[in-house]
């Protein structure tokens, strides 16, 4: 049995896009109070999720069609190392969102003002945004992350209990769907109950986002807006938050497999 086989090439770069994608969507709220027009770098943050939600949806079948095509012997041990080559993905796709970071505030934030302009059309915007003249303009802004950008930012003004919180959300997301999968081959005879979890798994860590994250980021952006506050530090609490989500999917490879025990360990009470 082939252990690096197109299919998880193909699952990973799949989640390499999706974490590359939730990574950059910080960028969003920095380009809105950039341009001060939150509300209308709301619509393409939201935008934004939808699209890694959506994906994250679509790559759960191929992800569990590795446990379908594994091998009868060491079986666990096999899909344990392909399951952890897959979060590494969830890594590399932060590490590379965090590179891209100014390149997209300077896009997001044109996309802001063009989004503004065609009075909120998402696919006249999206229609001007493929075009040819536009990706050379989108080049153009091409830079990467500066020394500069950390140079004052300060540990005790980060908030901490924000970091840890957002890291844990970050590794329960990531791990959600492979945990779930890994628990029906802890238990086989629930394994059907242990795949479906993995929803549910994954809506209460959006539904902690929702709750603990996304409101206190939005709140620093409109106090950008209404000169109650400073774009430097809205700028530091999302450096910092991306921070978080990059130990958050190092953090996931610690808990990937208590998570599965405890997944299977739950279904128990569920038949």
């Amino acid at each position: 049995m082939e252990f690096i086989s197109e299919k998880l090439l193909f699952i990973f770069l799949f989640i390499f896009v999706i974490h590359s994608i939730e990574t950059l969507a910080y960028a969003v709220r920095l380009s809105g109070a950039r341009v001060r027009l939150i509300a209308s770098a709301l619509s393409l943050f939201n935008l934004m999720v939808i699209i890694s939600r959506l994906a994250n949806m679509m790559q759960q079948p191929f992800t569990g069609s590795l446990i379908d095509t594994a091998p009868t012997e060491n079986t666990l041990e096999f899909v344990e190392s392909q399951y952890r080559i897959l979060i590494s993905a969830s890594t590399f796709g932060t590490l590379v969102g965090i590179l891209l970071l100014p390149t997209f505030i300077a896009i997001f934030s044109r996309a802001i003002i063009h989004l503004s302009e065609e009075r909120g059309s998402i696919p006249s915007l999206v229609k001007k945004g493929i075009s040819f003249e536009y990706i050379k303009r989108g080049i153009k802004h091409f830079s990467l992350p500066k020394l500069s950008y950390l140079k004052d930012i300060r540990i005790k003004e980060i908030p901490l209990k924000l970091f840890f919180v957002n890291m844990i959300i970050t590794a329960i997301y990531t791990i959600g769907v492979l945990s779930a999968l890994y628990a029906s081959l802890l238990a086989p005879d629930r394994a059907s109950t242990a795949i479906m979890a993995s929803g549910l798994i994954n809506g209460v860590a959006t539904i902690l986002l929702v709750i603990f994250i996304d409101p206190k980021i939005s709140v620093l952006a409109d106090d950008v807006v209404n000169q109650r506050g400073s774009y430097f530090t809205l700028k530091s609490i999302s450096l910092m938050m991306i921070a978080s989500r990059l130990f958050g999917t190092l953090l996931a490879q610690v808990l990937f497999i208590p998570g599965a025990k405890y997944v299977a360990w739950f279904t128990k009470f569920m038949i």
